[in-house]
């Protein structure tokens, strides 16, 4: 090469780097020499090539696939380093390219797809084809995530909220994303959904009284009663969060947006032919399935539950602790007292199936029969015998003694006492036996005839806790204040008046003194009892009031139907 030559190469190459002095901070086109490890080298048309470090040419999450020829956009930052190489950034130019196109992107409203690239205080990092945005925690999901692991360095479609150029700020969510296609699918699911439907959710949420499903666009509430028609006693024994289940739409209301759901009605209802199954007198032998404080759960076939109330285990023990009688999957028999269909209940009785004691009493003893026993608890109206089979026995106040009020008599026996008795009363239906004392031998003196009749007595003096009266004109009668009333509250001497007349029951009479002990009490009772059996009993929906002023209706007309001279 001749010497003009070579100073027109100079010259052509100074002028070609001298335009490329200007170009410094812009972005040029770059070809792909070749890879040599971890990095890229790029021919920029100047005297020597660039390398630029491989990652700088693609998103987390993408596999590198570069070779010789592919051209690049990088941005040239300087003519050469002190190694004589130019110095070049993909990474930048993307950076830049990545800006203007996400200025496109905020003005239309358009998602751009990001890589969750790391955490950060507040939220996490995102990489948009080189920018760097920032993705806040409340964006990522519709709803709080524990675990983002599954979304990092994965394609991710998001929309840009806001851009600061000045600052290099981006910042965008993909909850945005979620919500606009959650609503699509929450108006395509209102204009399909209708009662009746069968969709399938994923278990959202577990509460104490349901189960939130996603539907795809909102919301259902299964509550527990509708999981199973077996018993479910908290829903996290049936479900988990996460599971995808099959759900049947049992109400939905269209002005509230509010969807019931249920799991149950998608297989037929075990009680749908239950009366076939179980008839009221039949005894079966089942399952214990569960223990309460009011009574036991015996399952009766899958679905189908029977209740043992507490009343219908022990004939003896009313208030029998259940625990202590049976206990969980215990094969026992049974007796169906009672099916509701309408309330889904089946009554069952365990003492049914067991010896009736109050029967087998009466067919061993009679009235009549002398019977010893223990006093098992002595009360202000009389004395519990304990007898055999468990068994009690009631002495009345009345039946302790003829001479001695009840009140008194009382007081000569203990808890514990042995003491012998006469059957006065066997009743299997009230499951109530009575017994007398007195009647185990006669009076001596006859005194005894007046003792348990009623009597119209005189008011002859009025004390604080008595009155005296008069009976037959000649006998004096004492009614404590105790004995004025059934009543409490009327227990009052005070209501009383000197000369009325009152009628009152012999209950006792007291030797030392020479005066008999009547009752006004005792005569009330014997009324009740005489109404209810007359006009009604406790269990034919009158009330008391109603039966009692019957009774003194009739007894009014009986008195004007009397000849006059019989009244």
């Amino acid at each position: 090469m001749t010497v003009a030559n070579e100073n027109n190469f100079s010259d052509l190459l100074e002028q070609s780097l001298t335009g490329f002095n200007k170009k410094e901070g812009q972005i040029v086109k770059g070809t792909v020499l070749f890879v040599k490890n971890d990095s890229v080298v790029i021919d920029v048309g100047l005297k020597s090539e660039g390398r630029i470090p491989i990652r700088e040419f693609f998103s987390p999450g993408e596999e590198p696939n570069i070779k010789p020829g592919d051209k690049f956009d990088v941005l040239l930052e300087k003519l050469e380093n002190k190694e004589g190489e130019a110095m070049l950034s993909r990474e930048k130019a993307r950076k830049e390219e990545s800006w203007v196109n996400l200025e496109k992107c905020l003005q239309s409203k358009e998602q751009v797809t990001g890589v969750i690239t790391g955490r950060v205080k507040g939220g996490f990092t995102v990489d948009i084809n080189g920018a760097v945005a920032f993705l806040p925690g409340s964006q990522v999901d519709l709803r709080p995530i524990n675990d983002i692991s599954p979304l990092i360095n994965k394609p991710q479609p998001m929309l840009i909220l806001k851009m600061d150029k000045f600052r290099g700020n981006i910042v965008v969510s993909r909850r945005a994303i979620l919500e606009e296609s959650r609503e699509a699918d929450r108006s395509k699911l209102l204009s399909d959904i209708d009662e009746g439907s069968k969709l399938k959710g994923i278990v959202k949420n577990i509460t104490d009284y349901g189960v939130f499903v996603d539907l795809g666009g909102m919301d259902g509430l299964l509550h527990v009663t509708d999981l199973s028609w077996e018993r479910v006693n908290h829903p996290s024994e049936v479900l988990k969060v996460g599971d995808e289940i099959d759900v049947l739409v049992i109400k939905y209301d269209k002005e509230t947006k509010r969807i019931s759901l249920g799991v149950k009605q998608l297989t037929e209802d075990p009680w749908s032919d239950i009366k076939k199954d179980y008839k009221v007198g039949e005894k079966i032998r089942a399952k214990i399935s569960n223990i309460t404080d009011y009574g036991a759960f015996v399952e009766l076939k899958k679905g189908v539950e029977g209740l043992i109330h507490v009343s219908e285990m022990s004939w003896t023990n009313k208030n029998a602790n259940p625990n202590t009688v049976i206990s969980v999957n215990d094969e026992v028999d049974v007796k169906i007292l009672e099916v509701d269909i309408e309330k889904r209940r089946i009554s069952l009785g365990l003492k049914q199936c067991q010896e009736n004691p109050w029967e087998s009493f009466s067919k061993e003893n009679k009235i009549g029969d002398i019977i010893e026993g223990k006093i098992k608890n002595i009360t202000e109206f009389g004395i519990f015998i304990q007898l055999p089979k468990e068994l009690n026995g009631m002495i009345h106040l009345s039946d302790i003694s003829w001479d001695k009020s009840g009140e008194d008599a009382i007081k000569d026996f203990k808890q514990e006492d042995i003491v012998k008795s006469k059957i006065l009363d066997i009743d299997i239906e009230k499951e109530r036996i009575s017994l007398g004392i007195k009647q185990l031998i006669k009076s001596k003196n006859n005194t005894s005839e007046l003792i348990g009749k009623i009597f119209t007595t005189v008011i002859k003096r009025i004390e604080e806790n008595e009155i005296e009266v008069l009976i037959n004109d000649k006998d004096k009668g004492i009614i404590k204040k105790s004995n004025l009333a059934k009543i409490k509250s009327d227990q009052k001497t005070s209501r009383f008046a000197v000369d009325e007349k009152i009628d009152a029951k012999v209950i006792g009479f007291n030797k030392k003194t020479k005066v008999y002990d009547l009752s006004i009490k005792e005569v009330e009772i014997a009324e009740e009892k005489e109404a209810l059996k007359q006009y009604g009993s406790s269990s034919s929906g009158a009330s008391l009031g109603d039966i009692l002023g019957a009774a003194l209706e009739s007894k009014k007309d009986d008195t004007k139907k009397k000849p006059e001279k019989d009244k």
